[in-house]
Order: structure tokens, then sequence, then C-alpha cells
């Protein structure tokens, strides 16, 4: 089994996603289940960015790719990441971000998902989302760490190519155990907030901050529910005052 989440940039604005535009996404995620996915759902809306993520058996990972894709092309307000894809490695321009993580078969399907969004494409988005990851994989209690950045072009599955140029990195790892969701989560948010100019939003929330920021969002989706950990998060990293 595994985890696949695909974020993309098809708001109308550079600032937030319209509450039609994540109404409509979330309509259409029924023709996931048709596609083959067990669970489906649109986890992170960051800023202008939005990820929708599926538990699936393997065989069935290109067409829901692919449906996800045709999902979020339908429901675009602005084709803007869906124009990058390309069916040749020379044609792939700045395009989606992919995160592909497998999952125990003994396990329920649990997992954190950080999807990060930028105002002016600053790129050091890249080395926020790689802390984030570096962090998960010292933990114990994860299965499996996908996507980020990437070197070159990427093949994603069922879908096409796409360049090393996306700034809005996507960041899925699945988790052994439900306990394990937050002591990962948290590890995760603490690697990424030590970088410069780096935010934790609540889901939802627009790109608010000065330009020169990174934003984030983090969920915890365990067996097809989705959490906003944002505010548990904020809450546990408060100084205790005494």
């Amino acid at each position: 089994m595994k985890l696949t989440s695909i974020g993309a940039d098809i708001s109308r604005n550079d600032v937030h996603c319209s509450p039609e535009l994540v109404k409509s996404i979330e309509e259409d995620l029924p023709r996931l289940i048709r596609a083959g996915a067990q669970k489906a759902a649109l986890t992170n809306v960051t800023g202008d960015d939005l990820v929708i993520s599926a538990f699936l058996e393997d065989e069935y990972l290109e067409k829901v790719n692919q449906t996800m894709v045709e999902i979020l092309k339908k429901n675009a307000e602005d084709l803007g990441d869906i124009d990058g894809i390309s069916p040749t490695p020379e044609g792939a321009g700045e395009g989606i971000s992919y995160a592909e993580a497998r999952v125990r078969q003994d396990r329920f399907p649990d997992a954190v998902i950080l999807s990060f969004d930028t105002y002016g494409g600053e790129s050091f988005v890249h080395l926020v989302a790689e802390s984030a990851m570096k962090a998960a994989a010292g933990m114990d209690g994860v299965t499996d760490i996908g996507g980020g950045s990437v070197d070159g072009v990427r093949n994603i599955p069922g879908v096409g190519y796409v360049s090393d140029m996306t700034d809005d990195p996507v960041v899925a790892v699945t988790i052994e155990d439900l306990e394990s969701v937050g002591a990962i989560a948290g590890a995760m948010v603490g690697a990424a907030l030590g970088n410069k100019n780096v935010y934790l939003v609540r889901r939802g929330s627009p790109s608010y901050v000065i330009p020169g920021s990174v934003i984030l969002s983090v969920s915890a989706y365990m067996n097809g529910n989705v959490m906003d950990l944002a505010g548990p998060l904020s809450q546990r990293m408060k100084i205790l005052k005494v």
C-alpha cells in the first residue's frame, strides 16, 4: 500500500485559495475512490496551494495520480502548475509537487503531510523541506518519507514529467503507530521553523507574510480522516509560564 500526495497552485491569485475552489475540489474527491483509492482527501490548503492525498494499493498508483491531476485541471481557476506537466523530460516545466510513501501492510494507513508555500518563489524553501525530512528520518515510528525537492526532472507515475523548479514542495511521512504522530509531526515542524523566515499556519490560511518568507501547514491523515495539527502543535510549543 502507498500514500500519494499531489500539490498544485491553481488559484486565481497568489495569496489564498477561495472557498469555492476548496469546495469544488472536495466534491470531486469520490472520483479517486472510483479510480482505486481506498481513502482520499484534500489534506492541506496552504496559501494558494492545495494538496490532495490518497491511500491506495500499488497497482492503482498511476490511475489515482492521473485522476488527481484531472480533478485539479477541471477545477482550476488558473492552470498555473498544471501547465508545467509534460509527456517528455525535455518539455518539463515548473509543475505540480509530488510525494509518495510506502505504507506497511500490517498497519493502519496513517501519515503526516507538510505543505509549503512561497509568495515570490523563495529558493530556500527546498532547504526548509529537507530539514523536515531529515528530522523525520531520525524518528522511531517512521515507515517511509516522500516528497521534498529533487535534482533534475521528476517523472510522476501516471502523470508525466515536471522540472525541479517547483517552489511549493510537499513532504509526506507514513507512520507506524498512531501514538507516534505527535512526536514525528512536532519534530518535522520544529526543524522547519528553525530556518529563517518560516511560519506555521493553520489549514486554509492566506500567505499574509512579508515577502521573503515561507509558510507551511501540517496535517495528520489518519485512516482517511484529516486533522490540522497547527493549533495543537502551537499550543504544545508555547513556553510554560511558572
